[in-house]
């Protein structure tokens, strides 16, 4: 007679127990988009206790607030535009440049007179035009010339700041369309113009990457552009796509930057370029590509812009807010490396 065999409830596997499920879905939140940016919050949070801690009410006040976000929407313009050429694999080094340059051709005599003639739009849309030409030209030159982004971007930088200081003949020329001026400076619900701005454009580009068919293609030419291509998607066109966005945000930055300064000069946007890249990848972007967050990116805007005001209300100098900057995007990047599991690959 054949022995039964007889399995206790001890060998008998047993079906995932609700709490163990619930700490599994809590860590694959905290690990992922949300987990990133609760830790920005929180950095965010502890920059505004130190700042209460050692300027007090100077710091804490809502105008010092305001401030802070004015101050930080410039950069965040440029830095939404850079978030989606960082996502989709590549680096853009030129949009400092571009922004210095669409300044200049703005306030061109030119320019101005005919805006003087019609509408003070004339300006905004020739700083546009620009940003989105250099764009194109960065794009195109990537895409199809095969150069890589880093050195096409970078030879991009060093012509526009020098065709920028010839077309101003090295001065600076100051607006003269004093409906440009009004418009940029007025204040709606008691916030600056610039601020409404900033949030424009991040609400334009949130959408843009997580709601349409255009984010999805960045982010897939970013995480694997080999596979993209193999499934149909035109890789070179949509890398077009990508430098020309980050052109004309670099083109908004500059109508800002005339708002706030009243002048075009070839100076204007000087390593804007670094500050964008760095609060995008504080921002939790990865520089492999394949991930990010327009989210992200503004609360990497906030930190540097806060950490800013936090050393000026304290009277501490510039050198050791580069110190402190430089730490951070260090911290960031082996955080990235660590929590990423891969190393960013070569552009």
């Amino acid at each position: 007679m054949s022995e039964q065999q007889t399995i206790s409830p001890a060998e008998t596997p047993a079906d995932p127990s609700p709490s163990r499920e619930r700490r599994v879905s809590a860590r694959s939140i905290l690990s992922g988009s949300v987990g990133r940016n609760l830790g920005l919050v929180l950095a965010l949070a502890a920059l505004f206790v130190v700042g209460a801690i050692t300027a007090g009410d100077r710091f804490t006040n809502i105008d010092n607030i305001l401030v802070i976000i004015r101050f930080a929407s410039i950069i965040g313009v440029i830095s939404i535009g850079m978030t989606f050429v960082i996502i989709g694999g590549g680096i853009d080094l030129s949009v400092g440049s571009v922004m210095g340059l669409a300044s200049v051709v703005a306030t061109l005599s030119a320019v101005q007179a005919a805006a003087e003639s019609s509408t003070w739009v004339v300006m905004v849309f020739a700083a546009l035009a620009v940003g989105l030409a250099a764009g194109f030209i960065n794009g195109f030159v990537i895409a199809y010339g095969k150069v890589v982004a880093f050195m096409a971007t970078l030879a991009m930088l060093v012509a526009a700041r020098g065709l920028a200081e010839i077309l101003a003949n090295r001065t600076t020329q100051v607006v003269r369309v004093p409906e440009f001026i009004e418009f940029l400076n007025l204040d709606l619900l008691g916030i600056d113009m610039l601020i409404w701005i900033f949030v424009i454009v991040a609400a334009a580009g949130w959408i843009l990457l997580n709601r349409t068919t255009f984010g999805r293609r960045t982010i897939a030419i970013g995480g694997n552009p080999e596979a993209a291509r193999l499934a149909g998607l035109s890789v070179r066109r949509h890398t077009i796509y990508l430098y020309a966005l980050a052109g004309l945000t670099a083109g908004i930055a500059a109508v800002m930057i005339l708002g706030r300064t009243t002048a075009g000069t070839s100076t204007h946007g000087t390593l804007y370029e670094l500050d964008a890249i760095a609060a995008v990848v504080v921002g939790g972007t990865l520089l492999a590509g394949g991930r990010g967050t327009i989210t992200g990116t503004v609360f990497g805007v906030l930190i540097f812009a806060t950490l800013t005001n936090v050393f000026t209300q304290n009277n501490l100098s510039t050198s050791v807010q580069a110190v402190a900057k430089g730490v951070i995007i260090v911290i960031a990047v082996l955080l990235q490396q660590r929590f990423s599991g891969s190393t960013p690959r070569g552009r």
